[in-house]
């Protein structure tokens, strides 16, 4: 009997220590949520996406220059002036470096008009060689100039818009020229323009004066009459011809005309300039050496005195001469 309720007593004591044990046990993990299907009706969880990539800007294409508008342009040798603010180029086109700034009204001497064969839509074809400003230097080699003397020892050396071969050649000088250096830099010399010195700006910015038309030849008159008006120069036997020279003003009240056209290497008088044409200013083209065509014929007073009625002027270049005292023909005749 002692025996059972002792069996008994165990039974129970273990049973009471088993299901303390089962209380201390982990609890059942849960299945994720993200696994399960949701419900049918019941919406799916918002789910968190990358950023849109933003818009590649595409790259505008520039817009395809305009073609200038040129009206047609007829320059002639001599004085012009400069109608807007403009760049002086070294060649004739937009391939050449600017060399210069031209400003509104500025006066600018012409040497010719030069027409592109070919040139792109937006560049002018019309362009005038014109004579460099006295205020823009140029360049020179500087082994080509003897220190000592400061004149030119080779044959012919280009005078160009910048220190280096590959700027535009603006003119050239010869051996025996003496030049006024301005500055140096890497083995080239800046020196003030020669009067032979050019470059080159778009035509339609350049407006001249009317030129001289061409006149009728004279009425020739008999040698009373011309006694009788001494005043009136006349042209008895007029023919065409061309002469080149240097133009000067005379002083003499007996001369002919106000102007004449002279050889500056001998100074001898070529020509009396004549004209009657209001717009054609000769005083401007004074020490300019200039080819004159017009007709030719002799002064009525004296038969040995050459006169020509202008029809057109060829500025050559702007030249610097000594002042040179007038002498008439039969004042020559006599040394």
């Amino acid at each position: 009997m002692k025996m059972n309720c002792w069996l008994l007593l165990g039974a129970m004591i273990t049973a009471n220590v088993v299901a303390q044990d089962n209380t201390n046990a982990l609890p059942p993990i849960p299945a994720p949520s993200a696994a399960v299907a949701p419900a049918s009706g019941t919406p799916a969880p918002a789910m968190e996406s990358a950023p849109a990539p933003a818009p590649v800007k595409k790259k505008k294409k520039a817009a395809p220059a305009k073609p200038i508008h040129e009206p047609s342009v007829s320059l002639v040798g001599g004085p012009a002036e400069v109608t807007a603010n403009v760049n002086a180029r070294g060649q004739a086109g937009l391939k050449g470096e600017v060399v210069t700034h031209l400003k509104k009204g500025e006066a600018v001497t012409v040497l010719e008009q030069i027409n592109l064969d070919k040139h792109k839509a937006n560049e002018p074809a019309q362009w005038a060689k014109i004579a460099l400003p006295s205020s823009t230097h140029v360049w020179v080699k500087s082994s080509f100039i003897d220190p000592a003397s400061k004149t030119v020892s080779t044959k012919k050396l280009n005078l160009r818009a910048g220190p280096g071969e590959n700027f535009s050649v603006l003119g050239t000088i010869e051996h025996g020229t003496t030049v006024n250096e301005i500055t140096s830099k890497g083995g080239w010399t800046q020196i003030d323009p020669p009067a032979s010195t050019y470059a080159f700006v778009a035509a339609m910015f350049l407006k001249q004066e009317a030129q001289a038309a061409p006149m009728p030849a004279p009425t020739p008159v008999a040698e009373t009459q011309a006694a009788a008006q001494p005043a009136a120069p006349q042209a008895p036997q007029p023919r065409i011809v061309s002469h080149e020279g240097v133009v000067r003003a005379v002083g003499s009240i007996v001369a002919p005309t106000k102007y004449e056209l002279y050889d500056p290497a001998t100074e001898v008088n070529i020509n009396y300039l004549y004209t009657t044409s209001p717009s054609l200013d000769l005083s401007k083209y004074v020490n300019m050496r200039i080819i004159v065509t017009g007709e030719e014929a002799l002064d009525a007073r004296w038969k040995d005195t050459p006169m020509i009625n202008i029809q057109s002027i060829q500025v050559i270049q702007t030249v610097a001469v000594p002042r040179v005292i007038y002498k008439s023909p039969r004042q020559s005749q006599r040394h």
